[in-house]
């Protein structure tokens, strides 16, 4: 015999579950009796939403779910917030919480925590939400929880336990667990695509979110084809960003639409075209030519754009698919000769992008990050004007390794994140880009950083308020009520947590204190004010 909380660890271990993130309460402390004797370490937050985005972290970092153990009510109200921005960027996060006992359900009865219908609330912005009613259901329910983020557009699962339930005692013979693998395409739809692409005189790529693990699928084909490519943020890096082909992540830039406009074939995988990926500029892409679409969700397909060619696949599946295809002889006898035109139109269209007005002095900060870091450097950004720059300016070499909360725009993401990331990715360095106000919604986990000894680096752009908010207030003629804030000393909040904190005087100093961070086993804080006299003299955005 076997408890219902026994066996529900035992089978996460058993789906290769090695980190879960939670705040211990009354409620779920049986999860925690046999905790000990598997290989899964347990981080505590100081948050529940730090809980839950240090889950999406660590689940962008390395594509699998990211576990969160909460408690009934405020524990899973708390990180509602972070099941959201998961669903909105189609995240696989599991969140295992406790509910009242199974007769209370709904009764209305003034119990500990107690909610109307907790499911019921994280149904709308979950995949599914999940009452375990009988301790039989657990190894089913996780299977389907499972088989969401391994087969299909994954995102975030909620999955409940009466608190009588936890003692219940069942039998159960172990079994390996079995994962569902993501669908192969239509072979008719790849010939047709190929055909296409092999035809075209003027195809680009744009990879979105969807494609981040078909990085050598697609660099294939961009060479095959000798075409541009360019990313939407979610996809940043899935082809190197210093390759000739590469745009970057420049879907919001007038040139580089015209290049999209002009193009008689685009390939589009693994986007869904979200207005979040054009507010750089708020301009949206017009498609003039054939429009392939390649998407693990078939809704997803005919949103937004309606392709010529739609591809229900997994991405990588169907780029190996259009390269076996290509290679055929017949449709290599039509692709067009390679020329030096895609890198002619690429400079042409990079050469003068729409940067905002502060951009010259976030891309000083950013070459320095990039000069100072290793390439394979993990970048984690919350909302804020520095990484609104960053996302579009960046280079990236790799994929999952540029997270920014863009789907559902949350404040507070960053710093949990990054140690999210820091601890799925140890060898890495992680840093998180922050702006001062998103950063006090989620400060308290720096003390999770020194408790688990996670060094990451927090870089914290200071422009004393919610600075895109602000600028927006003025340039409609709102009077700029709510946003200009009063801001801590940073350095020494830092120091308080036992972390090293600094305010370098200048360039020289802040390439410096980068580097120092590396070499440090604790959390290094570099707060950068907006108006700093070594940013002033920026000059004009460069590209």
């Amino acid at each position: 015999m076997i408890t219902c909380s026994t066996l529900l660890i035992q089978l996460l271990e058993k789906y290769g579950v090695d980190t879960i993130f939670g705040i211990p309460g009354v409620h779920t402390i049986e999860f925690y009796r046999d905790l000990p004797e598997t290989n899964i370490r347990h981080i505590t937050p100081r948050h529940e939403q730090g809980a839950g985005f240090m889950a999406d972290g660590y689940a962008r970092a390395t594509g699998k779910p990211g576990v969160c153990l909460l408690i009934t009510g405020p524990g899973v109200t708390n990180a509602t917030t972070a099941l959201a921005e998961a669903y909105s960027d189609s995240v696989p996060l599991l969140c295992i919480s406790s509910v009242n006992q199974i007769n209370e359900l709904g009764m209305g009865g003034g119990r500990l925590h107690e909610l109307p219908s907790q499911r019921n609330l994280t149904s709308a912005c979950t995949v599914f939400s999940h009452t375990v009613l009988d301790p039989g259901e657990i190894p089913h329910v996780l299977a389907r929880a499972f088989a969401v983020f391994s087969s299909g557009r994954p995102g975030p699962v909620h999955i409940e336990i009466p608190i009588n339930l936890l003692t219940a005692e069942l039998e159960f013979i172990p079994k390996e667990v079995q994962t569902v693998t993501r669908p192969g395409p239509d072979p008719q739809r790849i010939e047709k695509a190929a055909q296409l692409l092999a035809s075209a005189s003027k195809p680009i790529i744009i990879l979105g979110g969807g494609a981040v693990d078909a990085g050598v699928e697609a660099t294939q084909l961009v060479e095959t084809l000798n075409c541009p490519v360019l990313t939407t943020i979610a996809g940043k890096g899935t082809v190197d960003e210093s390759h000739p082909l590469s745009l970057g992540a420049t879907l919001p830039f007038r040139d580089v639409q015209a290049l999209i406009e002009n193009a008689n074939v685009v390939l589009a995988v693994g986007t869904e075209f979200a207005e979040t990926d054009l507010l750089y500029t708020g301009r949206t892409p017009k498609f003039n030519g054939q429009l392939i679409r390649i998407d693990i969700e078939a809704e997803q397909l005919v949103r937004n754009f309606a392709p010529a060619v739609p591809i229900l696949s997994d991405a990588r599946m169907a780029l190996r698919a259009i390269n076996l295809e290509l290679a055929r002889d017949e449709n290599q006898s039509v692709l067009p000769a390679k020329t030096e035109q895609p890198i002619e139109d690429i400079a042409s269209a990079t050469a003068n992008l729409e940067w905002h007005p502060l951009a010259a002095q976030h891309q000083l900060v950013l070459d320095i990050i990039h000069r100072e870091l290793p390439n394979e450097t993990v970048i984690v950004c919350d909302s804020c004007q520095l990484a609104y720059t960053g996302c579009h300016y960046f280079p990236s070499q790799f994929s999952r390794h540029w997270m920014f909360p863009l789907g559902y725009g949350t404040l507070g993401y960053g710093l949990p994140a990054a140690l999210g990331a820091k601890l799925a990715k140890p060898e890495a360095a992680v840093v998180c880009l922050a702006g001062d106000g998103g950063y006090l919604f989620t400060v308290q986990e720096l003390a999770t950083a020194v408790d688990e000894g996670i060094a990451v680096i927090v870089i914290v752009w200071n422009n004393e308020g919610y600075g895109e908010i602000r600028d927006a207030m003025v340039a409609t003629g709102i009077p700029t009520i709510g946003v200009n804030l009063k801001t801590p000393d940073f350095v020494r909040m830092a120091e308080s947590f036992g972390c090293h904190g600094c305010a370098p005087d200048n360039l020289e100093d802040l390439a410096a204190e980068i580097g120092a961070a590396l070499k440090r086993d604790l959390p290094t804080v570099i707060e950068i004010h907006e108006n700093a006299p070594y940013l002033l003299n920026a000059g004009q955005p460069h590209e």
